[in-house]
């Protein structure tokens, strides 16, 4: 029988937001991308459409029977990354996409979300084990199972952002302090011998990161027409649709990566306010779900979103304004691509989720 309570602590506020950050979303890619295609804003709407339904599908069953299957979707999720190595599409030197019929998948976008589900499993089921091994060393395990994988793809930006959001999970799930420095030292220890590791135009983005000019016309191009961008759109911005480095094509990849440049162009710098204003409501909406959910397992689900979110906006805002090294990570909400829409939409059901049964 349908429990009236559900809709008495539905977050509305929160589902606003979210569908208001979203058709900003296709207003920013129809501005991106008229000139060249008219019709990948109507793709962004589709990919919307589709995120709002398993979004209704996430709220509607108990964020606990998800917690169930955690593993078992971290597993098929393993699996499709070892699909993507064995024969996945390539974009850009880049293999990450798995084709289904007319449609592309990035499954390393939904391993973020999995591998948050399953570490709120872990730490719900293993709330009375103490010492580094319960604590640390098991949890480790499941993130260097899709760490290595989306490494060996290569992509370097999402894999990085699985350490920050795993090491904020431990942090909330009260992991001892000690324990999480026993994990940090060893890979801080070890961050210049990966220098050798990496390819070589992931070298090229960090050398242009601390000087673009070296290369102004190769590797440092795009983080030069993204400064520009930025910095043309003054308080005000150009307007809709009138961003000269959008429609005159100096700036690459300005539908997905550097979504935020077009936005700040025709915005300007009131339109980033408003926008950034928005995406810290939801962060704070988020942080206050988590903080107020009724279990461990709410409390870190949530806070692992939240973190996840937190993060793409931090590192994609700070690559297109130069404070950041160029990584190819979406802007949540905004950038054009059905795999990161769904999967922000799909993290935003959870929270919801956990909004509705914190008192039942």
């Amino acid at each position: 029988m349908f429990d009236r309570r559900l809709i008495l602590h539905f977050d509305w506020v929160l589902l606003l937001l979210a569908i208001v950050m979203c058709f900003e979303g296709i207003m920013i890619v129809y501005s991106a991308t008229h000139n060249v295609s008219g019709q990948l804003h109507l793709k962004q709407l589709y990919w919307v459409l589709i995120g709002l339904g398993a979004m209704l599908i996430v709220i509607s069953i108990d964020y606990h029977t998800w917690g169930r299957f955690a593993y078992a979707l971290y597993a098929v999720n393993v699996l499709l990354l070892i699909l993507v190595l064995l024969g996945g599409q390539t974009s850009q030197n880049v293999g990450r996409w798995l084709k289904f019929g007319g449609f592309s998948i990035q499954p390393s976008e939904f391993m973020k979300l999995t591998f948050i589900l399953a570490l709120a499993t872990y730490f719900k089921q293993s709330k009375d084990r103490h010492g580094f091994f319960g604590d640390v060393f098991v949890p480790s395990i499941l993130l260097a199972i899709p760490l290595g994988l989306i490494v060996k793809q290569p992509d370097l930006g999402t894999a990085i952002t699985l350490i920050p959001i795993f090491l904020s999970i431990l942090f909330i799930a009260g992991v001892e302090f000690r324990h999480i420095l026993y994990l940090i030292l060893p890979g801080v220890l070890f961050t210049p011998f990966a220098w050798g590791l990496i390819k070589e135009y992931q070298r090229n983005r960090i050398l242009v990161f601390l000087n673009p000019n070296a290369d102004p016309l190769g590797a440092g191009y795009h983080l030069i027409q993204s400064k520009i961008a930025v910095g043309s759109g003054g308080l005000w911005g150009k307007g809709f649709l009138m961003g000269t480095q959008n429609r005159l094509n100096f700036l690459p990849a300005q539908h997905t990566d550097f979504i935020f440049s077009v936005l700040s162009e025709e915005w300007g710098f009131i339109g980033i306010l408003l926008t950034l204003g928005l995406i810290l409501f939801i962060i704070l909406r988020g942080t206050d779900i988590a903080f107020h959910s009724k279990d461990r397992m709410g409390m870190v689900l949530a806070m692992g979103i939240v973190a996840s979110l937190t993060f793409h906006v931090f590192i994609n805002v700070g690559m297109v304004t130069g404070l950041m090294p160029i990584t190819g990570l979406p802007l949540p909400f905004l950038s054009y691509g059905g795999s990161s829409i769904i999967n922000t939409l799909i993290g935003i059901g959870f929270l919801l989720n956990i909004r509705m049964r914190r008192f039942i």
